[in-house]
């Protein structure tokens, strides 16, 4: 190519500058970390990579690791900047090191570029940035809270997006600096549901935003087949392998429920029967059948705020959901759909959590006069019969959800899942379950997302399988008691002369006939 005239070298820049893949594949370098400094020879799906790059304004890359994805951003950028005027690009990533670590490979793709194709060289270089001769510049940001805010950017990328604290809120004033036309490029490898990149990547294959969405699970790559990944996930556990390799959000978060569970349980969830109330948010699987036992567990919020107020019914008999409510309702309506619902399946166990807020909907219950209130003693939230609990000086109505008790019921809540012994029909519990994760060793529901489905369900799981069950037994134990207590019906005659009923001559024929049976034993 150096041997080419002045004529050529133009033509060969203005193909260049027209196709990023002609320009990488034909005239940059790239470092291999076994071969070294290679030529860049992308491969097809790199290709078309490329391609929506300068097609879409807004990409979404899902993807699996070492498919070469970030060199490809890289070169995408480095093309970019050499080949457009005042180009701005910021570069940000998990960790600021990270960021400043694809800056880099965008100066040495730029540096690989010969001299005679090399239209704009770099004026100003910095450790996280550097500025061309035309103008075009690009730099790493950490995740701060006013990252990028104050620039118009012509290109923004985002690596491992999915792995970026509080991307949610970062975005809000990152969109606003491409409002003058700017490109997001934003790429990762799967970290669970419920955050930034997984909500933008399930809303762009539905068409809910701007985002172009690409899918690139391990298998893209022609070299890889199915020997190497099993010799790749031989020592890797299934949720590295769905993060790093299958592109899974179900299964590569960290949640309380095995992802392999959750997955199970998309096969299982199904639309209601019915959908009843007035907001049309009470779900109906199966009607009453007054052959099984019911319960009905419920988690009261205010109102008005972000958390909803919900209850779980199921069919203790068998552990199946039958019925389901999430709605906003004030405690006086609430209150009203309990006791309906109750009375609906047979007038089945009702137990509210009773923090807070809850002891208004308990006391509206009481007084409603609900026959089968939850009660339990304080502390301890071992079951009460609500007869008893009226003479009790430690009783107290409802269930407390405390530190003590919390990881107790969500335990059962996990053993219940992990062991088949309920069956789920809400689609609604199902997202919950999603975005219910370990947040530094604690169980909760994912920042912006709600848990009063999988709070209820937890507490019915618990309830079933320990104050349900120790009543039943305390029942059975009672009445093998008495059971135990025989009785025997005698005509011995006791009466004395004197007394009422006496008979001279039945108490002789009484003494006859005890001397005829136990005679025998009388010697002589």
């Amino acid at each position: 190519m150096s041997q080419l005239s002045k004529q050529d070298i133009l033509k060969e820049i203005i193909k260049c500058g027209k196709s990023p893949e002609y320009f990488l594949r034909n005239y940059v370098k790239i470092s291999h970390p076994l071969r070294g400094t290679i030529p860049f020879k992308t491969y097809p799906f790199q290709d078309d990579l490329l391609g929506d790059f300068n097609k879409h304004r807004f990409n979404v890359i899902l993807k699996a690791r070492q498919l070469g994805i970030s060199t490809v951003a890289a070169g995408y950028i480095a093309w970019m900047i050499m080949f457009h005027r005042d180009k701005n690009v910021l570069v940000m990533a998990t960790k600021f090191g990270t960021a400043t670590n694809l800056v880099r490979k965008v100066k040495a793709i730029v540096k690989s570029v010969p001299d005679y194709m090399t239209i704009a060289s770099i004026s100003v270089d910095n450790r996280s940035s550097f500025e061309l001769s035309n103008g075009s510049q690009i730099k790493a940001t950490s995740t701060s809270a006013d990252a990028g805010r104050s620039e118009a950017l012509s290109l923004l990328v985002i690596d491992e997006a999915a792995h970026v604290d509080n991307l949610e809120e970062l975005w809000t004033g990152l969109y606003s600096t491409l409002s003058t036309g700017g490109r997001c490029i934003a790429l990762s490898t799967p970290n669970g549901v419920g955050n930034w990149f997984h909500q933008t990547c399930t809303d762009s294959l539905d068409g809910k935003n701007d985002f172009y969405p690409t899918v690139l699970k391990w298998d893209v790559h022609p070299d890889r087949d199915a020997e190497w990944f099993k010799k790749e996930t031989k020592n890797m556990s299934r949720r590295q392998i769905a993060q790093e390799l299958e592109c899974n959000f179900n299964m590569s978060g960290e949640t309380v429920i095995d992802p392999q569970n959750i997955a199970d349980l998309e096969n299982m969830v199904c639309l209601p029967k019915y959908r009843a109330g007035f907001d049309r948010n009470y779900y109906i699987w199966e009607e009453y059948n007054p052959e099984n036992s019911y319960l009905l567990v419920a988690d009261v919020a205010r109102g008005d705020g972000r958390d909803y107020s919900a209850f779980q019914l199921i069919d203790v008999t068998n552990m199946v959901q039958v019925a389901e409510y999430q709605g906003k309702l004030d405690l006086d309506h609430f209150a009203r759909v309990l006791f309906d619902a109750g009375r609906e399946y047979g007038e089945c166990m009702l137990v509210v959590e009773n923090n807070n807020i809850g002891y208004s909907v308990l006391t509206k219950l009481i007084d409603m006069e609900y026959p089968n209130l939850f009660f339990s003693t304080k502390g301890s939230n071992d079951y009460i019969d609500p007869i008893m609990a009226e003479t009790m000086s430690n009783s107290i109505p409802g269930f407390t959800t405390s530190m003590k008790s919390r990881p107790l019921i969500i335990a059962k809540l996990e053993e219940f899942m992990r062991n088949q012994l309920i069956t789920i029909n809400s689609t609604r519990l199902l997202n919950e379950l999603k975005t219910f994760i370990w947040n530094n060793g604690k169980p909760e529901a994912m920042k912006g997302y709600n848990d009063d489905l999988t709070m209820s369900m937890a507490i019915a799981c618990w309830v079933r399988d320990t104050a349900l069950v120790t009543n039943q037994r305390d029942l059975e134990y009672k009445k093998a008691f008495l059971n135990s207590v025989m009785t025997h019906k005698t005509t011995l005659n006791t009466s004395i002369p004197g007394m009422v009923g006496y008979d001279k001559e039945q108490m002789k024929r009484d003494v006859l006939q005890q001397y005829q049976e136990f005679g025998w034993i009388l010697k002589g």
